[in-house]
């Protein structure tokens, strides 16, 4: 279910390179969420580090939404870039075994494999 790969990059290196990454293979950024950010501006002491990327490309996301509605709920697609115990990990959840779990529809399983196969060759660009 889980897609993680780890990286040599310093954090803040992974992140500009996943962004530069995602847009360079027909994606967008929507919004990034700084979870360790938020965590401590709560005054929870989180010491690692963790962006979460939403990521949508329009065209595959109009398949999906326009074929099961419902759909939309498991979308956009998040990659996260993470530290834990002095590594930094790029993953995401598996398109396919998520969409599989939500829907029997073959149009939507080729969809879904499509953009696994594009997101993993972010993470392989941003690596």
């Amino acid at each position: 279910m889980y897609y993680i790969k780890t990286t040599e990059k310093e954090f803040i290196q992974a992140c500009a390179d996943l962004e530069n990454a995602v847009k360079n293979n027909g994606f967008g950024v929507l919004t990034i969420h700084d979870l360790g950010e938020t965590l401590r501006k709560r005054r929870i002491d989180f010491k690692e580090q963790c962006r979460i990327f939403e990521v949508c490309n329009p065209q595959q996301a109009n398949k999906v939404v326009s074929k099961e509605m419902k759909l939309n709920m498991a979308l956009p697609c998040r990659i996260s870039v993470y530290s834990e115990k002095g590594h930094i990990y790029i993953g995401f959840l598996k398109p396919a075994q998520m969409l599989a779990a939500l829907s029997q529809d073959d149009e939507l399983e080729k969809v879904a494999a499509e953009v696994e196969e594009t997101i993993t060759k972010i993470v392989a660009e941003t690596v």
